[in-house]
């Protein structure tokens, strides 16, 4: 199967917070943020695959900051790194000042998508083909995050996860160093 740019999976979706979408504080009910999401993550995982994707897990959502109506969210996805049937999703989130278009980053979270054909049954989906410095490094990461997430659930036992091993040395060595001074 032929490897596929990140960039064909991208997926920006824009949404306006209406007085219906607010919690008891007036904020973005996060339910409605992360349905949002789900829905941006799956057309990446479409159009990566060109098949129907279902939703597998979301790992390490992040709520940075609050969302306010009339607020302009603006949601974007791409698919960092792709496995046997699976592939990791990318979902960032902004809110955008309507009058004055100022943007802040509010929301992060990973989302593991299973590619399945007409009976539902998981099918191989394509690589990924990182083209910059940034998609390499996000493809590196989805790999450990991956990891994590199997060791967590008990499919991977301790022992076979060496990225994570690996990224948790390179973590040790540096904490030993003595922080860098500007001369």
């Amino acid at each position: 199967m032929e490897a596929r740019p990140v960039r064909l999976s991208r997926c920006v979706m824009t949404e306006i917070v209406i007085p219906n979408d607010l919690n008891g504080l007036g904020n973005l009910l996060g339910g409605r943020l992360l349905h949002w999401m789900d829905l941006c993550a799956a057309i990446s995982a479409q159009r990566h695959t060109n098949r129907v994707c279902v939703t597998a897990a979301v790992d390490f959502v992040e709520f940075r900051s609050p969302i306010k109506q009339g607020e302009i969210v603006v949601l974007e996805s791409q698919v960092n790194r792709a496995f046997r049937s699976s592939m990791e999703v990318e979902v960032n989130v902004w809110a955008e000042d309507p009058l004055t278009r100022s943007k802040r980053f509010c929301n992060r979270a990973f989302y593991t998508f299973v590619a399945v054909n007409e009976e539902g049954r998981p099918v191989p989906v394509p690589p990924v083909l990182p083209e910059t410095p940034e998609e390499q490094e996000r493809y590196e990461q989805a790999a450990r995050r991956r990891e994590l997430r199997l060791l967590l659930s008990g499919r991977l036992p301790a022992e076979k996860a060496r990225r994570l091993q690996a990224a948790l040395t390179e973590l040790a060595a540096t904490a030993s160093e003595p922080p860098k001074t500007n001369p």
